[in-house]
């Protein structure tokens, strides 16, 4: 009888040890579906991560804002390189030192923690349903469509490149100066053309129109670009090419 009892109590103190190592993998996986969905998430998207918190100033970007930046970072003895208001490797690493001396998350963005730290006032906030830089949720929604045509399954970056070549034309006297008729423009996108304007845009190209209006151009500044491996067209083939992402290469006009 008392071997019986030994036995049927291990038995329990098993069970008991189970159903703990079961709990203890139930939370585990509950708190990692948690993390995943809290609003600090990052996901890949190509070859860049981004967050599901609006993107303010960052590499690749250019004009006041990042002007002022340079400017603050200069003066407190962060950054030693030229202020030319465009958001390069040095402005970059002068971001990072910045955040990583003021306790700020350290990933070289100047978003909303970062701009109020240094007493920035951000011009390109944005939320998902309004205007956005001045573009109406039309004018978003068309240049992601754009953007889904054109360069669906490129790297992210070279998505947000194609946005940026759209903006760069609307902001240009050579072109029309509304997005619409940029993109409308007669032989100008061949997914107008080919009718893959209509189709519906997925989320990473809504966040490369937003990113884009919020000041990221990778191209910095071309107002063309193209695959060298289907374009025939020799005219364009003759541009200076400034800088290639993944299929694309972007170019400047002559």
């Amino acid at each position: 009888m008392k071997n019986k009892s030994i036995f049927a109590k291990r038995k329990r103190d098993l069970s008991y040890i189970a159903v703990m190592i079961v709990s203890v993998l139930v939370l585990s996986f509950v708190a990692a579906l948690l993390y995943n969905y809290g609003t600090h998430r990052e996901a890949a998207a190509g070859d860049v991560t981004f967050r599901t918190e609006e993107v303010l100033s960052k590499r690749g970007s250019y004009g006041n804002e990042v002007t002022a930046i340079q400017k603050k970072l200069k003066n407190w003895g962060y950054y030693t390189g030229s202020v030319d208001g465009i958001y390069g490797s040095r402005t970059e690493a002068a971001v990072r030192y910045f955040q990583r001396k003021n306790g700020l998350v350290v990933d070289g963005i100047a978003g909303k923690k970062t701009l109020a730290a240094m007493g920035i006032q951000s011009s390109s906030s944005t939320s998902s349903g309004g205007s956005a830089g001045g573009f109406s949720s039309g004018d978003i929604n068309l240049i992601a469509r754009a953007v889904y045509g054109e360069a669906r399954g490129e790297p992210y970056t070279g998505q947000v490149a194609v946005a940026a070549v759209i903006l760069n034309r609307v902001r240009d006297s050579r072109f029309p100066k509304t997005v619409a008729g940029v993109v409308y423009q007669s032989g100008a996108f061949d997914v107008v053309a080919d009718g893959q304007i209509n189709l519906t845009p997925n989320d990473t190209a809504y966040k490369a129109a937003r990113d884009a209006i919020n000041g990221w151009d990778p191209t910095y500044g071309c107002l063309y670009y193209y695959n060298p491996r289907t374009a025939t067209n020799q005219w364009i083939r003759s541009l200076p090419i400034s800088t290639t992402i993944g299929s694309h290469v972007f170019c400047r006009a002559k």
